[in-house]
């Protein structure tokens, strides 16, 4: 029987930088990865940052109806109103960073490695670098810096494409 995932590859716009969205990409490409696709971030706008070298992930209620916490056995919603009260994007983020603890779901920085040895391709998006006024020293080592073309061409040629 032949290898399904001979030659198949996919590729992940990465738009989101708060640490719940700065999930799916990375555990996504990681696990094609691991199943022998070949896998490629292309990280631009609000999603660049989780490619910089220190990390300061936050989560907001804000916009995120369907945000539910386990609580006391329960899931408390999050409504939206209360996220304009000051001090609930920190809640909210403590909350969820305790609650990653808690489960021994791996970190961002942990998954970012793991995708670096999984030779899952990082590229960050030239433009945005230059438009958010980054420099690669503010940057972790081992990723590509390429626009909209490189990513282009490589989308054309993956068999799945996914925004994030």
């Amino acid at each position: 029987m032949a290898d399904d995932t001979e030659n198949k590859s996919l590729s992940i716009i990465v738009t989101k930088g708060t640490l719940d969205w700065a999930y799916p990409p990375f555990i996504l490409a990681t696990t094609a990865a691991s199943m022998g696709l070949d896998a490629t971030l292309f990280f631009t706008f609000y999603g660049l940052p989780l490619l910089k070298k220190n990390l300061d992930l936050k989560v907001t209620t804000l916009g995120n109806p369907a945000m539910e916490m386990p609580m006391a056995g329960g899931h408390m919603k999050m409504p939206n109103i209360v996220g304009m009260l000051p001090g609930m994007d920190s809640l909210a983020t403590t909350m969820m960073k305790n609650l990653i603890r808690k489960k021994n779901v791996a970190s961002i920085e942990d998954l970012r490695e793991m995708a670096r040895e999984a030779e899952v391709r990082l590229i960050a998006c030239q433009m945005t670098m230059d438009l958010f006024e980054y420099k690669p020293e503010d940057m972790i080592d081992g990723i590509e810096y390429a626009g909209a073309a490189t990513y282009i061409e490589t989308a054309t040629q993956c068999d799945v494409n996914l925004y994030i």
